[in-house]
C-alpha cells in the first residue's frame, strides 16, 4: 500500500477544500431540508478518490494514512456531517474491512468498484435488543453445505437504502464464548432474502439515511467470510477502534464550524452601539471554544498517528471520541447563544450544526461506552 508524503497530504487537502466550497457547501442546507441522499457530492468525492481511502493501489484505491483520513471527514463536516459519515462507514468501516479480511478473490471483485464509487458500503452490527452490547446480536449464520443463511434484523444503518456491500455480523455458534461466537460476512444488495425498510426519521444528519436492514435466509457463499468463522466480534471491535478516529474527526469539524461562525457573527453583529466581540461575554465563549477545539484535534490526531504506526489505540480512539464528539455539541450549542434569536433560525446555519451535532455522542459506541472502554485500558 503507497501511501501520501506531507506535501501531497497537504495538497489533498486543498483539494477537499475545494471540492467542498464547489461542491458540497452550495447544496448542503437544501439537502437537510429535503433529506435528499447526497448523490452528486459522492461522486464528486469519488472523483477525487475519497471513496478508497483504505483500498490499496493494486485494486484501484488510494490509500492515505489515519491521519488525513481524519482530516478529510473533518473538512466534509464543516459543512455536511452527513456526507462525512456516509464516507466514514464506506472507507473505515466497509472497503477496510474487505481489504484487511476478505479473501483475495472478493478483494478483486469489490473493491475497485467500491473505491470508484460505483458501489457504497454499509456496516451492519446493531440490532434492537444489541446497540451498545454488540454481542448480544442474534442475527444467526448457519452454515448449510458451502455456503451460510443468514436470518436476522440489523437496525440505525447508514446508508442502508443506498448501499451495495453490507459488511454484516452473525451468531455462527451460539454456544462459544463471546469473542468466538459471531462471525464476519459480507452481504451484496442483489442477494435473495435481503431487504431495506424505509429510512428513519431523524433529528439531524438529514442528507444521510438509516434503515432497518431484513436477512430473510440469505444465502452468503463460505467465501464471503471475512478472516474466518468466529472471528467476526475481534473484527467488528478493531473496526470500530478506526471508526471512532473518523467519528471524532466529524465532530471535529462541527465543532470547528461552530467556532467560524461565531466569530464571523460577533465581528458583524452590533448591540448597544459596539459589534458583540468587544464583550468579554463573547471573548470568553470563543476562546473556550478555540482552546477545546485545539485539545480535541491534538486528540485526534494523536489517536491516528497510533494508529499508522501501528500501536495500540483503543484507549487513544476512544478519548478522541468521547471529547470531540462531546464538544461538538457544546460548541454548537454556544455557537446559537451568540447568534441569539437569529440562532434559532435555519437561515443562519448554526442549528443545523447542533442538531447533526448530537448523533456524533451515540453512532459508533456512545459516549458511555467511550469511557468504559478508557476505564478498562486503564484498569487493565
Amino acid at each position: 500500500m503507497s501511501l501520501l508524503v506531507a506535501d501531497e497530504e497537504q495538497l489533498l487537502i486543498d483539494e477537499v477544500r475545494r471540492l467542498v466550497a464547489a461542491e458540497i457547501a452550495p447544496r448542503a442546507a437544501e439537502r437537510d431540508e429535503s433529506s435528499a441522499f447526497p448523490v452528486e457530492e459522492l461522486r464528486a468525492c469519488a472523483a477525487l478518490g475519497l471513496m478508497g481511502m483504505f483500498v490499496p493501489e493494486a485494486y484501484g484505491g488510494f490509500p492515505v494514512s489515519t491521519v488525513v483520513t481524519a482530516r478529510v471527514y473533518e473538512e466534509l463536516a464543516r459543512v455536511s456531517p452527513s456526507v462525512s459519515v456516509i464516507l466514514s462507514v464506506h472507507n473505515s468501516l466497509t472497503c477496510q474491512a474487505i481489504a484487511r479480511f476478505a479473501q483475495p478473490a472478493l478483494k478483486q471483485r469489490l473493491l475497485p468498484r467500491l473505491s470508484s464509487g460505483e458501489l457504497l458500503g454499509a456496516y451492519c452490527l446493531t440490532e434492537a435488543q444489541a446497540g451498545s452490547d454488540a454481542a448480544a446480536i442474534r442475527t444467526q449464520a448457519v452454515a448449510d453445505e458451502g455456503v451460510y443463511r443468514l436470518t436476522g434484523r440489523k437496525m440505525f444503518i447508514t446508508s442502508g437504502a443506498h448501499a451495495s456491500v453490507y459488511i454484516v455480523f452473525a451468531v455462527t455458534d451460539p454456544e462459544a464464548r463471546t469473542s468466538r461466537r459471531i462471525t464476519a460476512f459480507v452481504v451484496e444488495r442483489e442477494t435473495p432474502g435481503l431487504s431495506v425498510s424505509a429510512k428513519e426519521k431523524k433529528l439531524g444528519l438529514n442528507a444521510s439515511e438509516i434503515n432497518e436492514v431484513v436477512f430473510d435466509d440469505v444465502v452468503v457463499p463460505a467465501e464471503n467470510v471475512l478472516d474466518d468463522v468466529g472471528r467476526g466480534f475481534g473484527i467488528a471491535m478493531e473496526l470500530l477502534a478506526t471508526g471512532r478516529i473518523g467519528i471524532a474527526g466529524q465532530a471535529l469539524g462541527i465543532a470547528q464550524a461552530a467556532l467560524d461562525a461565531s466569530i464571523a457573527y460577533a465581528k458583524t453583529r452590533k448591540q448597544f452601539g459596539s459589534p458583540i466581540a468587544d464583550y468579554q461575554a463573547i471573548q470568553w465563549k470563543l476562546a473556550d471554544m478555540a482552546t477545546q477545539v485545539d485539545a480535541a484535534r491534538l486528540l485526534v490526531r494523536h489517536a491516528a498517528q497510533l494508529k499508522d504506526a501501528g500501536a495500540e489505540h483503543t484507549r487513544q480512539a476512544s478519548e478522541a471520541k468521547l471529547f470531540a464528539s462531546e464538544l461538538a455539541s457544546w460548541a454548537a450549542g454556544q455557537a446559537i447563544q451568540i447568534h441569539g434569536g437569529y440562532g434559532y433560525i435555519k437561515d443562519y446555519g448554526v442549528e443545523r450544526l447542533y442538531r447533526d451535532a448530537k448523533a456524533t455522542e451515540l453512532y459508533e459506541g456512545t459516549s458511555e461506552i467511550q469511557r468504559m472502554v478508557i476505564a478498562r485500558k486503564l484498569l487493565s
